[in-house]
């Protein structure tokens, strides 16, 4: 697997969110909102959001050109972190996105979110485990341990907690 900081993952960001990640959180994504899944990906994240019963835009539009839905619920590219923050500050709508716990600590995640109130964070029990693909192909045999931990980072969700700890 490559690490994060090797050419491969970089020139690869292909990491699609599994069922059960948005299945975990599915109580705490508003029911009466659109949600729009910017990042396409292979397209079934959008598909599991629309299972679990929630109105969803997932379509291979540019996420830095467009402002679609109500609620933003995604997994971005890790590698396009700092482009996505900076948008997410700009669009100031509500998401819940799904990222490295280390993300927090940057300069420009701070610099976006450190004055608001708005922030919550969700905690996943144990680690996402991310499913590989290169050029929209699934990687077969590729051992899809997840070597980080992620958190779900949730502005303007009003959330009962600051930090949510899943069970």
């Amino acid at each position: 697997m490559a690490g994060f900081h090797t050419k491969t993952f970089l020139k690869h960001d292909d990491y699609m969110t599994p069922r059960y990640a948005w299945e975990n959180i599915k109580e705490f994504i508003p029911k009466d909102k659109v949600i729009y899944e910017p990042f396409y990906g292979d397209g079934k994240s959008g598909n599991y959001l629309r299972e679990l019963g929630f109105e969803v835009i997932h379509e291979p539009v540019d996420f830095f050109e467009n402002n679609l839905g109500d609620i933003i619920v995604s997994n971005p590219p890790f590698s396009k972190s700092k482009e996505v923050i900076y948008r997410l500050r700009e669009l100031d709508k509500p998401f819940i996105i799904l990222m490295p716990i280390n993300k927090i600590n940057t300069s420009y995640f701070r610099e976006n979110f450190k004055s608001t109130n708005d922030l919550q964070l969700i905690i996943p029990r144990k680690r996402i485990h991310f499913e590989k693909q290169i050029d929209g192909e699934k990687i077969e045999g590729w051992k899809n341990a997840c070597n980080f931990d992620c958190f779900y980072y949730c502005y303007k969700i009003g959330l009962k907690n600051s930090i949510t700890w899943l069970e």
